[in-house]
């Protein structure tokens, strides 16, 4: 693990605050398309044009030109054309970026985490978990990791099964989102055909979308259906430590995306606990979770020690199979990083 030079981690903090704000004034100038007139008649209509998957271009009727459509054609070319500067912005904030170190999303998966960005899934509460999301928080913390443990084909996706009841209007069709992408996603199929899919693969790739959320109740491995999502998602044991107070995060590539990413120290001691939950065929798994542990909490215990601490609280209220499991991983970094787990082990008991 290396440290991002300070002005690389300025730009990065620069390109959280434009997509967050870009994020906060969502407007019509986002829909896709474009305002046409047309005469009929001697008549004068609006329509608005749009493309379909596929390259199919269509046209639906808006309404009579009159004064009140007037303005309204006339903002969403006003929001078009600020859009597009603050789009160019954005781009050359993510390639100042790249040239000074920043961790890179490959733009297979760039391009996906966007449109279900777009889609909204992000703002009713979805959270990025998995490698993507420990490359977004190397970016956050400044930090850019090394090794394998940045390896990743799969997109994980995690959320309660009621997402955000406060946006009662709000949905993210994710399985619609995947395919008007034309990238191949189809839904893996389970082991029992009863059960709906929780997975998305591109044929003949490696590329896959998971869809999670936290297991309750007597841990069943059933499927469980997120309406908003028009989805079902797979429950996982643990999960739900890593939803909680999520931050938010910027993936970059060619452009940024917003996303919600676990708070890092949880994330990291997370790490630890489903370590040691993985069976022998996933020991490549097991290893890429303890070197993420090891890399996040290296940084944490010496510059944001406090973060160890409160997530280590948190652990200890849910307890002691919860603080066993931590245990025990925090034990099995020491292999991979002795310094580090001697450090954490000294701040914990401190």
């Amino acid at each position: 693990m290396q440290r991002l030079p300070l002005e690389t981690q300025t730009m990065y903090a620069e390109l959280l605050e434009q997509l967050t704000a870009l994020a906060a004034r969502r407007s019509i100038g986002k829909a896709p398309g474009s305002f046409v007139n047309k005469t009929i008649k001697g008549q004068d209509y609006w329509y608005f044009q749009h493309s379909e998957p596929g390259g199919i271009q269509r046209q639906v009727y808006v309404g009579s030109k009159d004064a009140a459509l007037d303005r309204v054609v006339a903002r969403y070319r006003e929001d078009r054309a600020a859009l597009r500067d603050d789009s160019a912005s954005v781009e050359r904030l993510c390639a100042i970026l790249r040239a000074g170190g920043a961790l890179v999303t490959d733009s297979p998966s760039a391009r996906v985490l966007k449109a279900i960005a777009n889609a909204g899934v992000f703002h009713l509460g979805g959270v990025l978990v998995g490698t993507h999301a420990f490359v977004v928080l190397g970016n956050l913390l400044g930090a850019s990791w090394s090794g394998a443990a940045l390896r990743t084909l799969d997109i994980d996706l995690a959320a309660h099964s009621t997402l955000d009841i406060a946006l009662p209007h709000l949905e993210g069709d994710l399985p619609g989102v995947l395919e008007q992408l034309e990238m191949g996603f189809l839904p893996v199929p389970p082991l029992d055909p009863r059960r709906p899919s929780t997975s998305f693969k591109v044929r003949g790739a490696g590329l896959r979308v998971d869809l999670l959320t936290p297991a309750t109740g007597s841990r069943s491995t059933a499927p469980v259906l997120i309406p908003r999502l028009r989805a079902a998602a797979q429950p996982l044991p643990f999960l739900d430590f890593i939803l909680e107070r999520p931050v938010r995060g910027a993936v970059i590539n060619g452009g940024g995306v917003l996303v919600n990413v676990p708070d890092p120290a949880r994330f990291a001691l997370h790490k630890l606990i489903v370590a040691g939950e993985r069976d022998a065929a996933l020991h490549t798994k097991r290893e890429k979770d303890l070197h993420q542990a090891a890399q996040l909490l290296a940084l944490l215990v010496h510059e944001r020690p406090g973060d160890i601490r409160i997530a280590w609280g948190e652990i200890q209220k849910r307890g002691r199979g919860w603080q066993r499991r931590a245990t025990d991983g925090l034990a099995a970094i020491e292999g991979i990083d002795r310094a580090t787990a001697a450090a954490v082990k000294a701040l914990l008991v401190s």
